[in-house]
């Protein structure tokens, strides 16, 4: 089976991103599919283009990578600019490409132009993957706030799920959404994958500023959204209780990282320290060493639906979360008695949870142990590949 991949995040594990793509597409070319990634340049993956149209080559995956940058830093317009001019030249590959499934993985939703390209022009089997649920997440966070644009973007979201022969979401929350929303019956969840084998593999921890099990960790974009501020006001808590010996670090880039590096500086908060992006086979074992892995975002309810890769990277790595929204990942962690969901306004709260947390660390240890057996039940990236895979030969051998 020929598959063609539309996702403009693509990071192999020496990048500093989610490798969901990556290790998806490894295993269906291991069972001998083959797979082309049409992709682009982001500042926190580990590609790079020599041209407009770069071809490369991991584990057998064929990779386009075209000349266009996305960073979170960007402004709105120069950001929509990306997007929109990758999804342009994108579209020349859906009509040039062979593909017996082409795969449109959003966000953003500009990515449903080739797809429909090669769904009405070639006559190709559409899958859409909703990796968030723009536009409503960017409507609701104030982001698109134009009326007119709010409803243009509503009515191709629609344009997309409807020519499609299948929708997969990236947690429950977004498949009930989307069924509630549109009535879909073929839509069903392939979360974000754990790599159990990278992230149980016990790695040498050579930081000399951080004691094993004294740091909770947080990986990723440091913004608003992100809910980074949370995460700096415990910190502030914490020196408040006398607890300089619990730290709070944070690995990785975003619009809030100098703000928050010149507060620390000015309210002298020594337990809040920032390293910047690191690759995923350095970053594993930080989170190994941690106690506790913060996985915050700010309160709201779109973002209840999210299905961030560092949850399920810190399960992999036997290490608890603590987070904040009020959805799939709420019920997980309680069903299964391996984290904590507390209140993204209150970082008091998060500070007393921290201490308890640190202060009986066989308790932690043994929330940990149980972390690593669910996620090799749920998350392991074979199980989750050949999930999707059996999905996408469905797709391909039925009639539309």
């Amino acid at each position: 089976m020929k598959i063609l991949y539309f996702y403009q995040y693509f990071s192999t594990p020496k990048g500093s991103w989610g490798t969901r793509v990556y290790e998806f597409a490894k295993e269906w070319v291991e069972q001998g599919h083959e797979v082309t990634v049409i992709t682009s340049i982001y500042s926190k993956s580990d590609l790079k283009a020599r041209k407009l149209i770069d071809n490369q080559e991991f584990e057998g995956i064929k990779v386009k990578v075209l000349d266009v940058l996305i960073d979170n830093k960007q402004p709105f317009l120069k950001r929509i600019w990306s997007f929109i001019s990758f999804s342009l030249l994108s579209s020349y590959f859906a009509l040039k490409l062979p593909a017996d499934v082409v795969i449109a993985s959003s966000g953003p939703i500009t990515i449903g132009l080739p797809g429909l390209v090669a769904k009405y022009l070639r006559g190709r089997k559409l899958v859409f993957e909703t990796r968030d649920l723009w536009p409503e997440g960017a409507i609701e966070l104030g982001i698109i706030k134009n009326k007119t644009i709010q409803n243009l973007a509503y009515w191709f979201e629609k344009v997309c799920y409807n020519a499609s022969s299948f929708i997969i979401t990236l947690s429950p929350g977004m498949t009930q959404n989307i069924r509630n929303r549109f009535g879909f019956e073929n839509v069903d969840d392939v979360t974000n994958a754990a790599n159990i084998e990278l992230f149980s593999e016990n790695k040498e921890f050579k930081e000399s500023e951080l004691k094993t099990k004294s740091f909770a960790i947080y990986t990723g974009n440091i913004g608003v959204v992100n809910n980074s501020e949370w995460l700096f006001n415990a910190a502030k808590e914490l020196q408040k209780l006398s607890r300089d010996d619990i730290k709070i670090l944070l690995i990785g880039e975003g619009q809030q990282r100098e703000e928050l590096e010149e507060r620390v500086k000015k309210e002298k908060v020594s337990n809040f320290i920032r390293m910047g992006l690191i690759p995923k086979n350095d970053l594993v074992s930080y989170v190994q060493n941690a106690f506790v892995s913060l996985v915050p975002l700010k309160g709201s309810p779109v973002l209840d639906t999210s299905s961030p890769n560092k949850f399920f990277e810190s399960l992999a790595a036997g290490v608890p979360v603590v987070q904040n929204t009020q959805g799939w990942m709420k019920d997980f962690l309680e069903e299964h008695k391996v984290g904590f969901t507390l209140d993204p306004n209150n970082p008091k709260e998060l500070a007393l949870k921290l201490i308890e947390m640190h202060d009986n660390q066989e308790e932690t240890d043994l929330m940990g142990k149980q972390a690593f057996e669910i996620a090799k039940i749920f998350f392991d990236k074979t199980y989750l590949a050949d999930k999707m895979l059996k999905i996408l030969i469905k797709v391909h051998h039925d009639s539309d």
